[in-house]
């Protein structure tokens, strides 16, 4: 989406702080939220950024080789906290700055690609479940899930479940097969540059999403991207969230 509410003009300094985020009604997160809302429920995680609902998508000092959304180098590819039960459906992200030079992009792809390169024995083996994931580092404490598949639910239109920084593949043809997907995803991949006003929605079921490296300044003008997750079925996550709200366990 284009032309949405972003007045670079009236924007403090890029938050540089870690775990960032939105706490009062400003005009980028009120667009952000509207957005999210008309898609599904918005969600949130108590043990990641407080259970913030609109998150600072920013990079802090100190943090640059980090595996998160404090970072800059490039970031693995991953569904949106595959560890969880109950990960998004859908992750939104609402630019407010860039990086100049225009050169950091959000690096997608989709397993309806990915899945065409891959053989027959591949798939039955990401369709198992010999695969663990951890939870990523903005997330407080925690260990890996339960083993789950890679793969699910109909295997001609399978949804998703990795974080190629996090996984563990449970025996040495699970390795290889998480292997030959990455390679997939990689090669059918795609690098959106974000505009301020520009809000991608990436779907969390069938879509991976990463970053390319960038340089930030810390001079209060680099890339600030809000982000929101958002479930299509609030009522399949109401043992977790507290009071039956929105930030779940």
């Amino acid at each position: 989406m284009r032309n949405l509410s972003v007045d670079e003009a009236e924007l403090r300094l890029t938050p540089t702080v870690p775990e960032s985020a939105e706490r009062t009604a400003t005009v980028p997160a009120a667009v952000a939220v509207m957005v999210t809302l008309q898609i599904g429920e918005i969600a949130a995680y108590r043990d990641e950024k407080s259970g913030a609902l609109v998150q600072n998508v920013v990079p802090v000092p100190g943090r640059e080789g980090s595996q998160s959304n404090a970072g800059s180098t490039p970031l693995e590819l991953h569904v949106e906290n595959a560890f969880h039960p109950h990960c998004p459906d859908y992750v939104s992200l609402l630019c407010l700055r860039n990086d100049e030079p225009l050169n950091e992009g959000t690096v997608v792809s989709s397993i309806r690609t990915a899945l065409e390169l891959l053989s027959p024995g591949t798939l039955r083996v990401l369709q198992e479940e010999r695969f663990t994931t951890a939870p990523p580092p903005s997330f407080r404490g925690g260990g890996p899930g339960p083993a789950h598949a890679v793969l699910r639910d109909d295997p001609d239109d399978p949804d998703v479940k990795v974080d190629f920084h996090a996984p563990t593949a449970n025996d040495d043809e699970a390795k290889v097969a998480l292997e030959a997907l990455r390679g997939a995803f990689l090669d059918g991949a795609r690098t959106p540059l974000l505009r301020p006003g520009e809000m991608a929605v990436v779907d969390n079921r069938i879509a991976i999403h990463g970053r390319t490296a960038y340089q930030p300044k810390y001079d209060g003008y680099d890339r600030w991207l809000h982000r929101t997750f958002i479930h299509l079925d609030h009522r399949r996550t109401r043992a977790h969230p507290a009071g039956n709200g929105n930030v779940l366990f």
